[in-house]
């Protein structure tokens, strides 16, 4: 937590989602599925093509750009890793819609999200409670940053989420990003 008294907003919302997410194979259908799903949207944005002044874009660089802008606004180190990981996947997404085409980047884009969101809703039955975006769909933009503040902390990084992502502030060592909480052991 910062030095203020009061978790921030970014904080808040992180307890809220690990909250949704206490078994470890719920946790770990997440690291697959969440994935899945940014890069299957990122894909069926990539058709959207545009011009902004000289600059020919797509979709995937506008709701990419956005998304980081608004992922650092929320925690600069937890969006900043979240934005140098974007990247590559939109150019990626930006070079398979090029050369593929449309009908290959829409099965793609159908393939991985279907797939994602499956993986999701396996692990939320291992959980036995619905996904924290069914209450709050503002969840659904902190699933990914949560992921890579998981990954962060087992590196050694932002060490003070450990409070809001797991009741015993315990910090996932390197070897097992997806752990298992003392506090909350699953079978």
């Amino acid at each position: 937590m910062s030095p203020r008294m009061q978790p921030s907003l970014f904080e808040t919302e992180l307890a809220v989602y690990a909250s949704y997410h206490r078994d470890h194979r719920n946790r770990a259908t997440h690291f697959l599925g969440i994935p899945a799903i940014v890069a299957s949207l990122l894909l069926v944005l990539a058709l959207w093509r545009f011009s902004f002044g000289p600059l020919d874009l797509s979709g995937a660089w506008l709701v990419g750009a956005l998304a980081a802008l608004g992922w650092m606004f929320l925690d600069i180190t937890v969006g900043g890793a979240m934005a140098a990981l974007l990247l590559p996947m939109i150019l990626v997404s930006e070079w398979f819609a090029a050369a593929c085409g449309p009908a290959p980047t829409v099965w793609a884009f159908a393939s991985l999200f279907i797939g994602g969101s499956a993986l999701q809703l396996v692990g939320h039955a291992f959980e036995g409670r619905r996904p924290a975006l069914a209450d709050n769909l503002f969840q659904a933009f902190i699933g990914p940053m949560f992921l890579m503040a998981e990954i962060l902390m087992s590196f050694g990084l932002c060490r003070e989420f450990a409070r809001f992502t797991d009741p015993a502030g315990h910090v996932p060592p390197l070897t097992t990003p997806l752990h298992r909480s003392p506090a909350h052991p699953q079978a």
